[in-house]
């Protein structure tokens, strides 16, 4: 784990609020989601982050609007604390014609390059060589922008993620790979297919700093993360962060999560890192319980606007099967 040092960078009041309030929209807008699933008003794959809230909301508070990030399609949790409009991402969920791609990439594949999501890609890992493409790009631009590249611990296991480490360091690219290690790959415990006790080791055969650090501590987050950011702003190159974290449920929506143990299963939810940031704001003095209440209830008013915009919008026509294919010609 990344140990603590007094001169580690702590977030004041208002960042740790934000941090909050975007951990508290993926969590309910993942309550949310499952419930639309179990009503049956809406059919589709549905992967839920619950448990991973702290990792993407505590890097994001230390983005700016035109920093970059690929994830994957376990990665709403990502997209969320991004700033994916909430009523274009259940557009987009819906697969309606109001949502980030018109409907037509749903709950896999969402982009929004307003907000800086690049990409939600389908194939394991290739959040990876994409973030480099991006961040040569910023390199090439002479720009300070930064890109973070999300993937989940099984990816660390493809040749993508060796390739895309080697090559980030070589051209020294202003770009964070983040491993959100939540135990479990797919169905396959982590230990069974992985040959290292800690992921972070590998940054050591590229030549770049690599840290493991507890996902679930917003605090802990946010100095890795901002040290990562500082670095690559600076032109110093990656970092290979390993966010140790635990999902609540299985990879998939109606995954009967067998591979877990009750007891391990049991002892992460009991340390539910939002009920237990949320505690801590009280306690430091940051916020009050009204406080926390009143944001809450304008996060939960936020969703629910935006599954009814979802709902209430058109549905893709087939006109869109031809369109956004081929590059546009003759006069529009």
């Amino acid at each position: 784990m990344v140990s603590p040092t007094p001169n580690r960078p702590v977030p004041d009041a208002a960042t740790q609020l934000d941090i909050y309030r975007r951990m508290s929209t993926i969590m309910q807008n993942d309550v949310a989601s499952r419930r639309i699933v179990k009503t049956g008003r809406l059919v589709m794959p549905y992967y839920s982050p619950r448990g991973q809230e702290v990792i993407p909301s505590a890097i994001s508070v230390n983005l700016n609007d035109d920093d970059k990030i690929c994830t994957i399609y376990r990665g709403i949790h990502d997209m969320i604390a991004k700033g994916v409009p909430l009523r274009a991402l259940w557009a987009e969920i819906a697969g309606r014609v109001t949502g980030t791609c018109k409907g037509k990439g749903g709950p896999m594949h969402i982009t929004h390059p307003a907000s800086g999501v690049m990409v939600t890609t389908g194939i394991v890992g290739s959040s990876m060589p994409i973030a480099n493409g991006i961040a040569w790009a910023a390199k090439l631009e002479k720009s300070e922008r930064v890109t973070i590249a999300y993937f989940g611990d099984g990816a660390s296991n493809i040749g993508a993620f060796h390739e895309s480490l080697n090559m980030a360091s070589v051209w020294k690219l202003p770009v964070i790979f983040v491993c959100q290690n939540n135990g479990f790959a797919e169905h396959t415990r982590y230990e069974n297919a992985t040959s290292v006790d800690f992921i972070s080791k590998r940054a050591i055969g590229y030549g770049m700093p690599g840290f493991t650090v507890d996902g679930n501590d917003p605090l802990e987050m946010y100095a890795a993360a901002n040290e990562a950011v500082a670095r690559a702003r600076a032109g110093e190159g990656p970092t290979l962060l390993e966010c140790k974290t635990f999902r609540f449920f299985g990879h998939v929506f109606g995954d009967d999560d067998h591979y877990m143990t009750k007891e391990e299963k049991a002892a992460a939810m009991e340390k539910d890192p939002v009920p237990a940031f949320r505690a801590r704001l009280i306690a430091d003095g940051h916020a009050s319980e009204e406080q926390l209440v009143e944001m809450e209830t304008q996060i939960a008013a936020e969703i629910q606007d935006a599954i009814d915009f979802a709902l209430g919008s058109e549905v893709a026509g087939l006109e869109e099967l031809t369109l956004d294919v081929y590059a546009a010609t003759g006069a529009e």
